[in-house]
């Protein structure tokens, strides 16, 4: 049992090593730079704050309520599936966001789902509406109330249920 310890001690010290040295450039025309940590931040950084998160969420959002008025209702599930998940990613990555979002994920997210699951037209309706109201609500907890969701007027993706 010894020798496996020295034999892993041994592999993996160059490594750690490794991990805290200056490295050369790295990524597509070497814009990464610095140790580790440097290029952990750089990449940080690429992958912003919290407003990163919305542009994805709102872009779902209208993808959500396009494939309820088609009756997609698969489309709609992983519209509101990929909203949890993007929501989850950017309270991790901004966790001072979380507490007005748990709402949203533990209470409107699921009520969506069970009007996605009934495919219910008139259900998702409602479920949307209450969804949009929750949007607007937390964005006023965060104090951005500038920031107000409204149901799509008009299309802007190709997509298109059949």
């Amino acid at each position: 049992m010894k020798r496996l310890y020295l034999w892993l001690a041994a592999g993996l010290l160059p490594f750690l090593w490794g991990c805290n040295s200056r490295e050369e450039p790295s990524g597509p025309g070497g814009w990464l730079k610095g140790d580790t940590g440097e290029k952990f931040n750089t990449v940080a950084g690429q992958l912003r704050g919290f407003d990163a998160t919305m542009v994805e969420v709102g872009y779902r959002y209208q993808e959500l309520y396009w494939a309820g008025r088609d009756g997609n209702w698969d489309y709609a599930q992983y519209q509101r599936e990929k909203i949890g998940t993007t929501l989850k990613n950017g309270f991790e990555r901004r966790p001072k966001r979380k507490a007005s979002g748990e709402h949203f994920m533990d209470f409107v997210l699921p009520e969506m789902e069970k009007a996605i699951k009934a495919r219910d037209s008139v259900l998702f309706k409602e479920k949307f509406e209450m969804m949009t109201v929750n949007c607007n609500a937390c964005h006023t907890m965060e104090k951005v109330p500038y920031f107000t969701v409204k149901q799509p007027l008009e299309r802007q993706s190709p997509i298109r249920f059949r």
